[in-house]
């Protein structure tokens, strides 16, 4: 692996901003998308100032935002490198099954843990394979590994579910259901995975080919950057975190549902592109994920808060990724645009 990553460099692989693109680009669409979203916020803060000025649904936010905020940090590494993932849900089911059956035969639960998110590595691995080596459309082949995975799961489980009570599971509970400090851990996890996931996209090799795969494939090429290495570790990335929140979703409800991770697909890619995060690949933000995570569950609640029917939240979440990907489309044209006459 070290080989391959010396082999990969430019001229000068001291420099870990090779093939990033320019502070505009990188942060114009962010800025302007985040800022659609907080107006969004205070429009729910006035329409139910209640809930909205309750210290209590910070604390909801804090317990369940990470539940899909986690996969949407991890998520951001591969729609950089300019693809998609939409097999996570199932992924969440089929690592977290693994763990389950493996706990229930009698193995500790330090290797059954491993062993759910080494089954993660193991779908994004799949993942990125098919995508980076086959040079197949990530959008197509993502959905039938979403059914594969699913099917799997749901074979290995029989279609039942598995008790995860604080008394059979206290470690677990521990991890993933605590409150040291009087703080979620579950956001206490989304912070250390926030600060992690930025220093290995913006101050390593690594996060330097990523934008650079996702920007420019051509030139990632002429620079010995191996592609389909950088997109299988991203996809992997993401199959480890949509076990750890599948974890943390079955621990925090003390039960292991079949279904876990049906109705996070949403959720998750909208606080992507809410980011600031190109469709088009070559930019993108864990941070601009990472607050966008917490509109997007705000959202949620403020469209019940506000006494509008729920069935209005996946609209309120299709229309924030249409205008994301809009707004995207028109700044980065704009910004092309000026870099081209000079302007």
């Amino acid at each position: 692996m070290a080989n391959e990553v010396e082999e990969a460099q430019p001229a000068k692989p001291a420099d870990n901003r090779v093939g990033r693109p320019s502070f505009l680009r990188r942060y114009i669409s962010q800025m302007g998308i985040v800022c659609v979203g907080l107006a969004m916020w205070l429009a729910f803060v006035v329409a139910a100032p209640a809930v909205f000025t309750n210290v209590n649904i910070y604390v909801a936010f804090a317990q369940t935002t990470p539940q899909f905020g986690i996969i949407a940090i991890a998520l951001t590494f591969v729609i950089i490198t300019g693809e998609i993932d939409l097999s996570f849900p199932s992924i969440m089911a089929l690592g977290t099954a693994v763990f389950c059956l493996l706990a229930q035969g009698g193995i500790a639960w330090p290797l059954a843990l491993a062993a759910g998110l080494g089954t993660g590595a193991l779908c994004g691995w799949i993942n990125g394979t098919l995508v980076a080596w086959l040079n197949i459309p990530s959008l197509v082949i993502t959905i039938g590994t979403s059914f594969l995975f699913r099917g799997l799961e749901l074979v290995m489980m029989d279609g039942t579910g598995v008790p995860l009570t604080a008394q059979d599971y206290p470690e677990m509970h521990a991890i993933f259901r605590s409150q040291p400090f009087g703080i979620p851990i579950q956001t206490i996890w989304m912070v250390v995975i926030l600060i992690l996931a930025w220093f290995l996209l913006n101050r390593t090799r690594f996060g330097a080919h990523v934008f650079l795969v996702g920007d420019n494939p051509t030139s990632a090429r002429l620079m010995g950057v191996k592609s389909v290495s950088v997109k299988t570790r991203a996809f992997m990335l993401v199959g480890v975190m949509a076990t750890f929140a599948g974890l943390m979703t079955s621990i925090y409800g003390f039960y292991f549902w079949p279904t876990t991770g049906e109705g996070f697909l949403l959720n998750t890619i909208a606080s992507v592109f809410l980011g600031g995060t190109s469709v088009f690949g070559g930019t993108g933000s864990v941070v601009g994920t990472f607050f966008a995570a917490y509109i997007i569950g705000a959202i949620n609640a403020g469209i019940v808060s506000a006494g509008i029917n729920a069935f209005y939240t996946q609209l309120a979440f299709g229309l924030v990724i249409v205008v994301s990907v809009v707004l995207q489309t028109l700044i980065d044209r704009r910004v092309r645009m000026q870099s081209l006459t000079g302007r």
